[in-house]
């Protein structure tokens, strides 16, 4: 059954992405200033980098819920394969390359919910790997991605001080 999609943008949706587009610019916000060498350090024991992390916002985020998840798109979903683990981030793909691939995943990402109603179920969910789905609708995605995405700009926010003291907020 296909959800009714209104033909203009729901408020619940705008203000849902509104306050992910903010976390998003924090994310983005957090590491500007840092060179190639300081958004691969590993910050860390775990090993992660600023950069590492912002690859897995973009393909494992960005992409995986909102243009899989959300959409169904058959060619994003067979290319989830081709990711054995996006915290890792080859030394010969650049960083601004990374920083881009975010950015656009964010905007394509806009684009599958813009027109959505809240309550549209999810197109696919990859039942082999995680069972039974514990979201359910664009809404419950928005909600998680938002929760995700401060997180993980709270981590960034960490590094950036343990990398060279600086805070956001406060990027002087």
């Amino acid at each position: 059954m296909t959800a009714t999609v209104p033909t203009t943008p729901n408020a619940e949706i705008q203000s849902l992405l509104s306050f992910l587009d903010a976390q998003r610019r924090h994310v983005l916000g957090i590491l500007d200033g840092l060179d190639a060498e300081a958004l691969r350090r590993p910050v860390l024991p775990s090993g992660w980098s600023c950069l590492g992390l912002v690859q897995h916002l973009a393909l494992d985020v960005e992409r995986f819920w909102f243009r899989a998840v959300i959409t169904g798109d058959p060619a994003v979903i067979a290319a989830l394969d081709d990711i054995d683990d996006a915290w890792q981030v080859a030394p010969d793909v650049s960083h601004t390359k990374v920083l881009d691939r975010y950015r656009t995943e964010a905007d394509l990402a806009d684009t599958a919910v813009a027109g959505a109603a809240p309550d549209t179920p999810l197109s696919w969910w990859p039942h082999h790997l995680f069972g039974e789905p514990h979201l359910h609708t664009v809404r419950d995605v928005l909600l998680h991605v938002i929760t995700e995405t401060a997180c993980h700009a709270g981590h960034l926010d960490a590094a950036r001080e343990l990398i060279d003291g600086k805070r956001w907020m406060v990027l002087t």
